[in-house]
């Protein structure tokens, strides 16, 4: 399946994925810079992407919990999601996620 990256610059990066892998893990693999500081426990937003609109009702609702940590994510818009909540499946073929500008990752990716 493939996901694609609009990267900060504006750029697609288009990625091959395989069902059951996790948004946040796809990301990191390919370099694009999200921390995932709490490694998926929601107690940050460091994985924050925005989900294309068109996509975006493609995902589950997302949890009070999640709900929350996007309320502390920098540049949130009512598409956002949690990279570290998305579990890729053959009804998420062709996603496409914006980084944020606002994107920190002490990693240096």
């Amino acid at each position: 399946m493939k996901v694609t990256f609009i990267q900060r610059n504006g750029d697609p990066l288009t990625v091959e994925a395989g069902e059951g892998d996790r948004l946040l893990d796809v990301a990191q693999a390919h370099d694009q810079p999200l921390e995932g500081t709490c490694e998926g426990q929601m107690a940050c937003s460091t994985c924050h992407v925005v989900v294309a609109a068109e996509d975006f009702a493609r995902l589950p609702p997302a949890s009070e919990m999640e709900e929350d940590m996007l309320d502390l994510a920098a540049g949130a818009t009512r598409t956002s999601r949690l990279s570290c909540q998305i579990w890729l499946d053959a009804t998420l073929d062709g996603l496409t996620v914006r980084i944020p500008a606002e994107a920190r990752d002490m990693q240096g990716r």
